[in-house]
């Protein structure tokens, strides 16, 4: 698939919707997934290490996973911390619809699929993880880093899964510099050619 697809609001690709089958917090679950998205056929190798590598997030308040796709981040945020609300982003609307879809199929009430504009402005986030689109270049991927991890409430964390080659330590260094002393940047895990990065929001 082209993967300016899934970058796309409303995919070209037609809709249709099959049955996913994979492991989700131990437990063997079958989803519903589809063209136009990013990672269709499955749990993508850099989420896997974010999931494998990131602690638990925090057990309430609000939590975002930024680029949700079918929502494997944003299910698994929801599975692991049930008391929180989970806001699952994302531009592509087939995305936000499987999301939805599939927190609903597993009982999950507590995940919000949203674009990104429909998010309440004044909402702080205990929890931020995301396996952030690279691929739709420096500059944009900037601008998307800055409108959410600025929104990090105080002691929160943000973790981040970057491949290696792609530039994970040149924007662990940018991010570094952009926020300030206001947050603690580090690279707490390399797994499979991905590094995890961790935000943590001092004040």
């Amino acid at each position: 698939m082209d993967q300016a697809h899934y970058f796309n609001a409303d995919p070209d690709i037609p809709d249709v919707r099959r049955p996913l089958a994979v492991v989700l917090e131990g437990r063997e679950v079958t989803l519903r997934t589809s063209a136009g998205i990013f990672s269709p056929d499955g749990i993508d190798k850099g989420t896997a290490v974010l999931l494998a590598e990131a602690p638990d997030p925090a057990p309430e308040g609000h939590l975002l996973d930024i680029g949700c796709g079918w929502g494997p981040i944003a299910l698994t945020l929801a599975l692991r911390s049930p008391a929180a609300r989970v806001h699952a982003v994302d531009v592509n609307t087939r995305s936000l619809s499987l999301t939805a879809e599939n927190a609903s199929l597993l009982g999950l009430a507590n995940v919000a699929a949203e674009l990104p504009g429909d998010v309440d402005p004044d909402i702080r986030f205990s929890t931020i993880w995301s396996n952030p689109p690279i691929r739709i270049g420096k500059a944009a991927l900037h601008e998307l880093l800055l409108t959410w991890l600025p929104r990090l409430e105080v002691g929160g964390e943000a973790w981040l899964v970057v491949q290696k080659n792609l530039g994970a330590d040149s924007l662990a260094r940018w991010l570094a510099e952009e926020l300030g002393d206001a947050y603690d940047v580090a690279r707490p895990a390399t797994s499979k050619g991905f590094r995890v990065l961790r935000l943590t929001r001092r004040r």
